[in-house]
């Protein structure tokens, strides 16, 4: 992620986690606003790594409490991913009837702060025909109402350098019409490992190479990492599937008992002898910078990773959204 000069563009994030999306809007030119984060640990990870910034966590960072309007004319992009758990697998897939459905909000906040643009995004899932009923009911409709809405995308981030298994879809929206028609999706800079080079796209990293791993004659994306703050408490285990474990397995890297640091995963080896992953090489995994200073207990940490968008991610629509503004100014 290349640290891009100021656009003179500013961004609000809301649930904003441990930060994913922050700093992909920040090394894309934008100037930051403020953050909101509900969960102490989450906030304080993204004070200690951007001190300046001005961070509303705990039940100031309750987005259901707020008064967006104060923040009308001051702000050009707001961005955020709502819960994504009522509509993972992980959370049930409730929707609507999950009380950690936060769209709603997002579209208040969106309708009161009246940006020049938004970028919502969430799960693959949440692109499905399950929910294409609620999509268009809670989410393009009231906000089509004074924005036009680019085509929902869902972005893979092994497409964009991050060594994972990762989907996500994007809502994008611009409050001119003319802005938008100048909107471009972000194409794919990266070609999967195992994939054949072409459009002058670089080569990916399989999770091996990217942290630097010896080379066993096989190497690829990791499987998804999985947000420790869905089910049990307490687990240190980023394994989402079966599948999943068979290929960390081929990849002779064990994904349960994640170390806090790296200095204690290499003290305690894994018994198979697979290499233990640490915090920071979760981390790594999905795009973040090494030392990110995540702040919390280790599940809380892991919990902060699994549920942000890889930073890489959010870099290139952040700049896609800055482009179609300048454009437009």
């Amino acid at each position: 992620m290349p640290a891009i000069s100021s656009t003179g563009l500013r961004s609000l994030s809301l649930f904003s986690g441990g930060g994913g999306l922050d700093l992909g809007f920040e090394r894309a030119g934008f100037d930051h606003v403020a953050s909101y984060e509900i969960m102490e640990d989450a906030a304080a990870t993204i004070v200690k790594a951007r001190p300046d910034w001005q961070v509303f966590g705990g039940e100031d960072g309750d987005v259901r409490n707020v008064d967006w309007k104060k923040w009308r004319r001051k702000v050009d992009v707001l961005h955020g991913g709502p819960p994504c758990q009522p509509f993972s697998h992980a959370g049930r897939q409730r929707g609507a009837l999950d009380p950690r459905d936060m769209w709603p909000q997002f579209v208040r906040a969106t309708l009161e702060i009246m940006p020049a643009a938004f970028v919502g995004e969430n799960v693959s899932a949440l692109a499905d025909s399950k929910f294409s009923e609620y999509v268009t009911a809670n989410i393009l409709a009231p906000l089509s109402e004074r924005y036009t809405i680019a085509p929902v995308t869902v972005l893979h981030a092994g497409d964009f350098g991050v060594p994972q298994v990762r989907r996500r879809v994007f809502f994008v929206g611009f409050r001119s019409k003319v802005t938008a028609r100048r909107y471009r999706s972000p194409e794919p800079t990266h070609c999967r490992p195992n994939s054949p080079s072409g459009d002058g796209r670089r080569r990916g990293l399989g999770v091996r190479a990217a942290l630097g791993l010896p080379d066993i004659g096989f190497d690829d994306l990791s499987p998804t990492i999985r947000s420790t703050l869905n089910g049990p408490r307490n687990t240190t285990s980023i394994l989402n599937s079966v599948s999943a474990k068979k290929k960390f397995e081929q990849l002779a890297i064990w994904p349960n008992g994640v170390a806090m640091t790296r200095e204690m995963a290499h003290r305690f080896v894994a018994q198979n002898g697979h290499f233990r992953l640490s915090v920071p090489d979760v981390a790594l995994i999905q795009g973040f910078p090494d030392g990110w200073p995540f702040v919390g207990a280790t599940y809380m940490m892991l919990g902060q990773i699994g549920n942000a968008v890889p930073p890489p991610l959010g870099y290139q629509v952040a700049r896609a959204v800055a482009a179609a503004l300048a454009k437009a100014a």
